[in-house]
This record gives structure tokens, sequence and C-alpha cells, in this order.
């Protein structure tokens, strides 16, 4: 039969459960190979050659991965699709020794049986600009953490820890910090009046102009002397204007955007949305349908959503709001600055599945 290896034991159990017998799926639970942790493990002087070691306590899982590869004939790797997945493919290709000239890297957006199996039947070859995009990120977190933490002990304070991405953060923070420090507060008042016919209908009004002047109120008793002034004065609406204003739908889910909005609406931690956004990935059992992941890969920069998917919740409007609630195309939206647009945004996996349907089997 056909060996494949997935990063989690969840997903293995999901795919496991609709491809039958012919496969055997197995996790490797991650990294099975890093730099090691006692030393800097980067030739410098070798052009920053990485030196790898088997991670501590995976031994096991390397010889049951080793022993299924012997039995298999064929072997897949099917790790997360973004940089950090190739590299784990990559290792395993070494570790298992496979064949580099032959195509044994699959991978799928979504969890689902018609992505998985259609992923099956087109292997690829590892892609070596993804594992040397990775293996650079993970020398320079090496080389800046290794070197720098331990001046921050030495002069600052043990335990202090500096990175790639943290430090220049922390810089960020620190320039911010300084900004607030230097800012001298303004007092300033603004004066709103609620004014009404009657007790149901009213409307909000704000002093603009007084005189030919904008108004600008800096203290306290200029605010209470207008407001004795205003106070007794009949009030008249001289003009009035009506305008239509159109407001854009928001734009699919990236990473940051998702950890943003559950956030906001939810009070949810980032670490929180991340965890049950993988355990969606993942897939769950939905009773007679099964177990088939709810939505699309959970790491992406990219608010693309595929052309079929597109097409399906176009479907989808029409047979529940009719025509007229269809645009003419489907939106396109322009990626801003520099992104990988590596996947898809983050999208359910089937416009269809309604949340009434699935909610007795989600906890």
């Amino acid at each position: 039969g056909t060996l494949l290896i997935v990063e989690s034991p969840t997903k293995a159990k999901s795919l496991s459960l609709f491809l039958g017998k012919k496969y055997v799926v197995k996790a490797s639970m991650g990294h099975l190979r890093d730099l090691p942790k006692s030393q800097l493990g980067v030739e410098v002087e070798q052009e920053f050659k990485p030196k790898y070691i088997a991670v501590r306590g995976k031994g096991k899982i390397i010889k049951e991965l080793k022993e299924a590869v012997k039995n298999a004939n064929q072997v897949l790797l099917a790790s997360d699709p973004d940089r950090e997945g190739e590299a784990i493919a990559w290792h395993l290709q070494n570790l298992l020794e496979l064949k580099s000239d032959e195509p044994c890297r699959v991978e799928f957006n979504e969890i689902t049986k018609q992505s998985v199996i259609q992923a099956l039947e087109n292997p690829r070859y590892i892609d070596y600009n993804r594992v040397n995009a990775q293996q650079a990120r993970r020398i320079l977190d090496r080389l800046v953490g290794y070197n720098l933490s331990p001046l921050l002990w030495r002069k600052i304070k043990k335990g202090l820890s500096a990175g790639r991405v943290q430090s220049a953060a922390l810089r960020l923070i620190c320039d911010r910090e300084e900004e607030i420090k230097a800012f001298i507060p303004e007092e300033y008042w603004s004066l709103t009046a609620k004014l009404s016919k009657d007790e149901k209908n009213y409307f909000l009004a704000r002093l603009y102009k007084i005189g030919n002047k904008k108004a600008a109120l800096s203290h306290q008793d200029e605010v209470e002397n207008i407001i004795r002034e205003l106070a007794p004065c009949p009030y008249q609406v001289i003009k009035k204007e009506r305008t239509e204003k159109s407001r854009q739908p928001v734009t699919p889910f990236t990473t940051s955007s998702l950890q943003q909005e559950a956030s906001r609406k939810l009070n949810f931690t980032p670490q929180k949305t991340m965890l049950l956004a993988q355990q969606l990935y993942e897939g769950l059992g939905l009773g007679p349908e099964g177990t088939t992941g709810l939505i699309t890969y959970i790491r992406t920069d990219s608010m693309r959503v595929a052309e079929s998917i597109q097409e399906e919740a176009r479907l989808y409007i029409k047979r529940h709001f009719g025509t007229g609630y269809i645009p003419l195309r489907p939106r396109k939206i322009k990626p801003k600055g520099r992104i990988q647009d590596a996947h898809e945004a983050i999208r359910p996996t089937s416009v269809g599945r309604e949340p009434q349907t699935i909610k007795t089997y989600l906890t």
C-alpha cells in the first residue's frame, strides 16, 4: 500500500477515515530534525551550513516511520502546505532515505475527500526554493538569538531573550513609547445637542461653528457659558441633504485578520483562535457526513478565493436571496504589500454546509 505521512495525529485520523485500507497514514508530530540546542549549529565559515540533529524525544517516531517505509510500495509526504511544511517533508525525505528523483510531496489546502484525493493523484517534487527559504529563516533566528541573548544576560538581566522578530518589534514599541512621552496633551471639548420634536424622534447635532469661526473649545468654563447661552434658544433645521453610501463587503480572512476579528467580537486570545481554527481545519466528525475539514489552511496572508468556491457562493446567493444580490462579476482583491500568496484565504470548505446543520456536532 501507500504510506502517507502528515504532521499531526488528528489530521492522520481524519484522513484514515475516508482513504480506506489502501493507505497507511502516520504522523511525524512536527519537525523530526532541528539545530542542536547546546551549540550554535551553524557553520558560519562554511557558507552558513546548518548542522541538523534528531529532535530529542523523536527517536521512537523516526524508528516507526522507517519500519513503515519498508512495508510500503509508495511514500507520500503531506506535511502542511507552507515553507515549514516543505522543510519537514525535505527532512523526512532525507531521514527515510527516499529517492529524490521521484515525486513524493503532496499538499492540500483543505481536508475534504475530493481535495485530498486530487492531491494524492498529483504528487510533485520537493520545492527547494521553499526549503531554502525556511532554512534561511531558521539560521537567522539562531544567529540573532544565540548571539544577542547572552549579551542581554550580561548587560541587563538573566533569562531575557532576543530574536529576529521580537527585537525589531520591541524597537517599534520603544519608539512609540518615546513619542507618547514627548506628546504635550491639550484640553479639547466638543458640544453635542439632542434635538427633538417629541421624545420618540430625535437626532444629534454637533456644534461646528460659532459665528463664522470653527468651534474650537479648549476650556470647561467656555463650554458651560455656551451651554447657558444656547439652552433657551429655539432651533431650526435650515437644510437637509440625503446621500447614498455604498459599503464594500469585508475582505476574506487572513491569519491575522481572523485573530483580530475573534478578539474584537469574541474576546479570544490569538492562541485560542488558532487552536480552534486548527481543529476546524484538521477535521471534525459530522455524523452521517463523516469526518471532514470545515475550513481551509489557517496560516495564510492571502485574500484570494478559489474560482470554484466563488461560483458555489454565487449559486447559494441566487438560491436563497435572488439574482439581484449577485454582482455582475466576482470581486477581485488586489494583494497589499509583499505577501507570499501561497494559499487561499481562510474560508469554509463548503458554502452549502450551514451552521444549523452541524452545530450539534461541534463542542
